[in-house]
């Protein structure tokens, strides 16, 4: 028994150095930035490289997150179907008390399940429409100097599940995102990098990502699609 907490022990130790090494290693302080007509301008750029126009005037978009969560999104009239293990919620998003939640195809007055509809949705939409959100309203948008080029620091002051992240985007010549560096409350790491690289054009024009390589492993968006 002795012997066996002993290992267990070092494990632990083992652990806590791999951990430490990792945090301080990969851990960067939020870069500073101005705000003004040069921030709007280069998120402006970025919208036109991914075809904004199209992605406003989709009216449905599909996908899954890590194969766990399923969305069906009627973006025109702000209602997602949102479906994980045995749960099916049809979510208005603008009026969530109208929300139908079902339990093995039961009808169910839950508040819970209703909360982490909306929870999933808020943070698995992100991961898709993200770059399509930086006008919208509680956002502010700073230009910043990264590596010698100009990169789009967003921060949300307010709305979603997670008020107050922020994140870097990297930006090709053309505008197009490459990747963004978060400042998160749910990662203890600051500046942690995801890539915003694998693209699709989709039947109704919006160009959405089908898959994000982060250090952590990569972050699949299943069989993305859009159209109207």
């Amino acid at each position: 028994m002795k012997k066996l907490v002993k290992i267990l022990g070092t494990l632990l130790l083992i652990s806590a150095i791999v951990l430490a090494v990792f945090y301080f290693k990969n851990n960067e302080s939020l870069p500073t930035g101005e705000q003004g007509p040069k921030a709007d301008a280069l998120a402006t750029k970025m919208l036109k490289a991914l075809d904004y126009e199209a992605y406003k005037n989709t009216r449905f978009i599909e996908w899954s997150f890590r194969g766990k969560h399923f969305y069906k999104w009627n973006k025109e009239k702000d209602i997602v179907e949102v479906s994980w293990e045995t749960n099916k919620v049809t979510l208005f998003t603008k009026t969530p008390e109208k929300s139908i939640v079902l339990v093995n195809e039961k009808q169910v007055n839950n508040n819970e399940i209703l909360q982490k509809a909306i929870d999933y949705f808020n943070n698995d939409s992100f991961w898709l429409v993200a770059p399509y959100k930086v006008f919208e309203n509680g956002i502010q948008r700073r230009i910043v100097s990264y590596k010698g080029k100009e990169a789009l620091l967003v921060t949300y002051t307010t709305g979603g599940s997670t008020p107050g992240d922020s994140y870097l985007w990297i930006l090709e010549e053309n505008g197009r995102p490459t990747s963004y560096k978060m400042w998160v409350s749910i990662i203890p790491t600051g500046g942690m990098e995801a890539t915003w690289s694998d693209w699709i054009t989709t039947e109704s024009g919006a160009i959405l990502p089908t898959k994000h390589e982060m250090p952590v492993g990569t972050l699949n968006m299943g069989n993305v699609k859009a159209y109207n």
